[in-house]
């Protein structure tokens, strides 16, 4: 049964590349020694081989598996960062890529060296969204070394193992051709700072004197669209009371509303100021080093 796999060490994580001939074995084989799925992706294949004898649909896609070692376990996701492969929107999980193809492809004496040569696009895709530099990548059917070119481009480490030596010098090859650019944390970090600082509730403000009892707030600058702070964090709007989320899903008739984002205070000269900069004032404080 072939498949190619990317294990992800650090977090255990792994990623299984697989066409209709096994992948849905595949699938069922982790479930059944207890992974998780996260995702299933297509890899739409715009330019994909047109099926010469016309007895089925041309084969334009291929699966991919991405799994974790149990449902509660901890994985990375750098969910923020992929936004702008899909025009700054959600990443969904159909990648429509090429498949290898031109330059990209590797040949011997004019004939390409692998039959599945998978397209750099894709190997890189899936490290970025699901690794960090400095971590590892075991991928077990290493063939032409994709993984491990990707890798060593985005600063990660990496672990090929291929049954067939015919595929090692080449890989190798390959993978010692390629310099990447210096390591920086400014230019290799895309971390999602947001959503891996320390969660501040709102009724903090209260407790750090940054919001007081009975100020007012104003829902997205609005004058006329003002609520009234209580003791407990919660907000007064025309009789209805709630959480800066509740609320904020109220006066917008039910669509959800991330309150730190719609609801402003008043400065000492009158300005409308986010009551996010006050939740960033608190996590900077949290993230200080004790003395």
């Amino acid at each position: 049964m072939k498949a190619a796999h990317r294990l992800l060490k650090e977090d255990g994580a792994i990623w299984v590349i697989g066409t209709y001939h096994n992948i849905y074995r595949v699938g069922k084989l982790l479930q059944d020694i207890g992974f998780w799925i996260i995702n299933e992706i297509i890899w739409e294949k715009n330019n994909p081989m047109p099926n010469f004898r016309g007895v089925r649909f041309t084969n334009a896609h291929e699966t991919l598996i991405w799994a974790k070692k149990s449902e509660g376990g901890k994985y990375t996701i750098n969910y923020h960062a992929m936004k702008p492969f899909n025009d700054g929107k959600q990443m969904r999980s159909v990648w429509n890529l090429p498949i290898c193809k031109g330059k990209e492809r590797i040949r011997v004496d004019g004939e390409r060296v692998h039959s599945t040569q998978k397209p750099m696009a894709l190997l890189y895709r899936a490290i970025l969204s699901s690794t960090n530099p400095g971590d590892v990548i075991l991928d077990p059917f290493f063939g032409t070394g994709t993984t491990g070119a990707a890798a060593k481009i985005l600063h990660r480490k990496w672990i090929g193992i291929e049954q067939d030596k015919y595929y090692i010098p080449i890989a190798k090859k390959r993978i010692d051709q390629i310099q990447p650019e210096e390591y920086t944390i400014q230019a290799f970090d895309i971390k999602d700072k947001k959503r891996l600082a320390p969660r501040v509730p709102f009724p903090h403000l209260l407790e750090y004197g940054l919001i007081k009892p009975g100020q007012s707030l104003y829902f997205n600058q609005n004058p006329k669209q003002t609520a009234v702070v209580k003791p407990n964090g919660n907000l007064l709007y025309n009789g209805f009371e709630g959480s800066i989320h509740q609320t904020a899903k109220h006066i917008l008739k039910g669509k959800p509303g991330n309150g730190w984002l719609h609801w402003f205070f008043a400065d000492k000269k009158g300005e409308f100021l986010s009551i996010d900069i006050l939740r960033e004032i608190i996590r900077n404080d949290l993230n200080e080093p004790t003395e």
